[in-house]
């Protein structure tokens, strides 16, 4: 926890002078998402609290933000822990990617398409998977997915697509052989990002839905082996 609690410290001046409950879930909620706070860990309030410089109360608003974008969980009389999600948790998750990724492709209209944003992840995706930096290949396909929600130029779809892109990266930490989970999405990532380029918005659209049940069925195999259905 120490080392977690030293990179944090370094998350304090982005609170500035306005500190807030939502600045300080919008710090955890990057970092859990990031994998720094692995499923099952107990989130200090001194340590976090001092870390980032805010009051016990701010950081227990915060807390509850995130336990209500189900990212924490509350136990009684032991604390507040990151949340170990269930093999239901993960293919309602994967039903949610489903519903707003296509229909954000398919909803695109007329390109060209402003697609800096994939073209950065996919780019990230290769440097990290030539460096061995499986964990993050995984961080990389995250950004290319929020960038493509991006496209729709909604922030709501945007705000909902955090909370479930961090409930994602809880289901990727359990994994035991990350290069098997990740590596196949750097090609993937890369074909979704050359048939939008071309135009073929349907297409994309076609492929993505495809793509996105491979992917829940790779995870669930794993999570099953790994957590169980009694996580």
């Amino acid at each position: 926890m120490a080392e977690q609690l030293t990179g944090l410290a370094g998350d304090r001046a982005l609170l500035g002078r306005t500190s807030t409950a939502e600045r300080v879930s919008d710090i955890l909620r990057s970092r859990i998402a990031e994998g720094y706070f692995p499923p099952g860990t107990r989130l200090s309030e001194d340590g976090i609290g001092g870390a980032l410089g805010v009051s016990r109360n701010t950081l227990r608003e915060s807390f509850r933000l995130l336990t209500h974008e189900r990212l924490l969980v509350h136990e009684l009389n032991r604390g507040v822990f990151v949340r170990v999600l269930t093999v239901e948790d993960v293919e309602d998750i994967y039903r949610t990617r489903s519903l707003v990724e296509c229909a954000v492709v398919r909803g695109l209209g007329e390109p060209p398409y402003r697609l800096d944003g994939l073209a950065e992840a996919v780019e990230a995706g290769r440097r990290s998977a030539g460096e061995g930096d499986w964990k993050g290949v995984g961080t990389a396909n995250i950004h290319f997915h929020r960038e493509l929600v991006a496209l729709a130029g909604s922030e709501r779809t945007d705000e909902l697509m955090r909370s479930v892109f961090a409930e994602l990266r809880l289901a990727f930490h359990v994994v035991d052989d990350p290069r098997r989970l990740h590596e196949p999405y750097i090609a993937k990532n890369e074909e979704l990002l050359k048939t939008l380029e071309s135009g073929g918005r349907e297409a994309a659209a076609r492929m993505l839905a495809v793509y996105l049940d491979h992917s829940l069925e790779r995870v669930v195999e794993v999570y099953r082996r790994r957590v169980g259905d009694d996580a």
